[in-house]
């Protein structure tokens, strides 16, 4: 594919002085398509979908079925009414974690790499109904040790409720066997939720081959619009999971003393939704359906090898992980030591317009439990970014660690 040619797709990569952004972990740029549906919602049907039947409701209500249509497409749900809207993947984790029935003693089960929004609600929900929440270690390189896994899932035995864990970690980029660990998991009778925020947009994610239980992921890392992401989950699962936000269209009726749910999706979208970023949702599937994800994975191995050579030997500093940049995806985070992470970000934005993220990702356990407090430095490559974007990387990083050294 021709990656150089997509980047004229974006507005910010066709200025003059394009920054090279490398924060595609946190958030990614929108294509033109994205933008106009966007604009095209406010300046032409800025109705709303689902309750008005004028001509600004229609259209609203028809391109978002087209948008979850996409959605189920894009990740091979069974129906469309599996796919729910949500704000993000964290919206998303938590309608599954405060959605379910739980008893004192439940075990759930996460990594010890987990982004906060699939470790704090667990923990809430430890504190507050009593489920027992462990955590599986991984090897030394913060690959996944299935060993280990399989023993906590032994030692939980029938309590072993579920297994939530992210798919490709935000924090080094590591991608987890998750369909093995479904296999154990469902073999001991537990659920698999898996936090999709960094394998959906950068490869084929297939959750009937993946044989997974439920999906949260966040859209504005998929080229879509910001405050917007995904829930999926088995339609028979949905039907049993209480709503975190009830109201509006999350019933069919109601009474002064009684209710009637109304079915998946509208279950868990009360309140009038996010339109325009649903139908901008159904412009960036578009723009990603029409990629090679496979391709797409492979040019982001090729731009972290790049960077990961460019800075491997530099004194004072660590790559998160495993060295192999096969095994990290598009994500180089970089253990700063006693070097200040902030301000070599700020640095390198300044001095050369490479923009990256600094501090502790949303993962402090992870840094909180091996002393590193100053946090990482993390670089993450898109389908955009390009090969000289991966050397500046690394000619700017490797100068600014010489300055304050």
């Amino acid at each position: 594919m021709d990656f150089k040619k997509l980047r004229q797709d974006f507005p910010t990569l066709r200025a003059d002085d394009a920054p090279a952004y490398l924060d595609n972990a946190c958030v990614t740029l929108k294509p033109d398509s994205v933008i106009d549906m966007i604009h095209e919602y406010y300046t032409k049907t800025p109705g709303c979908g689902g309750r008005s039947v004028h001509r600004y409701g229609t259209k609203v209500s028809q391109s978002t079925t087209h948008a979850r249509s996409k959605l189920q497409k894009y990740i091979n749900a069974e129906t469309a009414k599996e796919m729910v809207f949500t704000r993000n993947a964290t919206h998303s984790l938590n309608q599954v974690a405060h959605g379910i029935s739980w008893s004192k003693g439940d075990v759930v089960l996460t990594t010890d790499r987990e982004h906060n929004s699939n470790l704090v609600p667990w923990l809430q929900l430890e504190q507050e109904q009593g489920i027992d929440h462990r955590v599986v270690t991984s090897n030394d390189d913060n690959t996944f040790d299935i060993e280990a896994f399989e023993e906590a899932c032994g030692n939980a035995g029938s309590k072993l409720k579920m297994v939530s864990m992210s798919h490709v970690g935000n924090l080094d980029g590591v991608k987890i066997p998750i369909k093995e660990i479904s296999k154990i998991a469902h073999d001991h009778g537990a659920l698999v939720c898996v936090d999709g925020a960094q394998s959906t947009p950068h490869m084929k994610v297939d959750v009937q081959e993946l044989d997974i239980d439920f999906l949260a992921f966040s859209i504005h890392k998929m080229c879509g619009p910001s405050g917007m992401g995904g829930l999926w989950g088995r339609y028979e699962l949905l039907e049993g999971l209480r709503t975190i936000q009830p109201g509006g269209q999350t019933v069919k009726t109601s009474t002064y003393d009684s209710l009637e749910w109304a079915n998946p999706p509208a279950r868990f979208e009360g309140g009038l939704g996010n339109f325009s970023g649903m139908m901008a949702t159904g412009a960036a599937i578009d723009y990603l359906s029409r990629i090679d994800m496979d391709a797409v994975n492979q040019h982001e191995i090729r731009i972290n090898s790049i960077m990961t050579d460019g800075i491997k030997d530099l004194p004072g500093i660590e790559i998160i992980g495993p060295l192999d940049a096969k095994q990290r995806g598009g994500i180089c985070s970089i253990l700063m030591n006693d070097l200040p992470s902030h301000d070599i970000a700020l640095l390198l934005d300044e001095a050369e317009g490479v923009m990256v993220r600094s501090g502790q990702h949303c993962v402090h356990s992870w840094f909180n439990d091996r002393g590193h407090q100053n946090g990482s430095l993390r670089a993450s490559a898109y389908l955009y970014n390009t090969e000289e974007e991966a050397k500046l990387f690394a000619e700017t990083f490797s100068e600014a660690v010489q300055a304050f050294s």
